[in-house]
């Protein structure tokens, strides 16, 4: 069952300003975040183009975010992906994370140390810095015309099967986003793995497959990274999908921490 009870605002310690990662003050919903190590988490992002987190979610708590997906009142938008030619399976997004307190605390809690990770490559792409906090973040999205909320589920039978893209949405672009996995690979499903997709310039792509455990978490570019080359850094554009699922049924959720037109 979803409680609605609201949760605690996160608090962050004087690292952001300092320079260094912050860290997530204790959660009692969410406890496993105190202990991430975020500078190594970067490191992996940098060297891979993908990071993969320790569990966040404990098996009760990836049950608590699945059985959101039967209650049509917590949901804006319903998409049907063959519908549109985005590949098979279906997603839904949240009308308001507020009312999953799991989703909203995932959100809020990760947003500081993401943009932490966003303002170290903002002056290696000669882009724009973004706030230390996620409210200040849709407060610009809301200036912009950017009021929907875009944290998702998806969830993927056989034979379903998500085409590369990207989760852009609006002008205000937050660069990282997350997907945290839900089910049970090799029991709940098999198949579906993660795949990204890098485009290089002048070379050829770049794949790379990821399979997260339950609870686990992939922290990946939106639109692109930062790779140095012989004359600074590129920008190296990134796309996401999913292969086909072989069997069962494949659920995550997705944060995705700026809002939609």
């Amino acid at each position: 069952m979803i409680h609605s009870a609201g949760l605690p605002a996160p608090l962050f310690d004087d690292s952001f300003r300092a320079g260094g990662p912050p860290r997530t003050a204790f959660s009692s919903e969410l406890p496993t975040l105190r202990d991430l190590d975020w500078a190594a988490l970067y490191a992996q992002l940098n060297e891979n183009g993908v990071a993969v987190t320790e569990p966040l979610l404990s098996p009760e708590q990836c049950e608590e975010v699945i059985s959101t997906y039967e209650d049509p009142a917590l949901f804006r938008s319903t998409v049907v992906m063959q519908r549109h030619g985005l590949g098979r399976g279906t997603y839904k997004y949240y009308a308001d994370p507020a009312a999953v307190p799991l989703v909203r605390a995932l959100r809020e809690q990760l947003y500081p140390p993401l943009a932490w990770m966003a303002n170290q490559w903002a002056p290696l792409l000669n882009e724009r810095a973004f706030p230390a906090l996620l409210d200040r973040l849709l407060a610009e999205c809301a200036a912009n015309g950017q009021t929907r909320p875009t944290p998702l589920i998806l969830r993927y039978g056989a034979g379903d099967y998500a085409c590369l893209h990207q989760d852009v949405y609006g002008d205000i672009v937050f660069p990282l986003q997350i997907t945290v996995m839900l089910a049970r690979p090799g029991e709940d499903f098999t198949g579906g793995e993660n795949v990204f997709v890098e485009q290089r310039p002048r070379s050829q792509s770049r794949a790379v497959v990821v399979k997260p455990q339950l609870g686990q978490a992939m922290i990946f570019p939106v639109r692109h990274r930062p790779v140095r080359g012989e004359h600074g850094f590129r920008r190296h554009p990134v796309r996401h999908g999913t292969s086909a699922v072989e069997s069962g049924r494949r659920t995550t959720l997705g944060i995705i921490f700026h809002d939609a037109r």
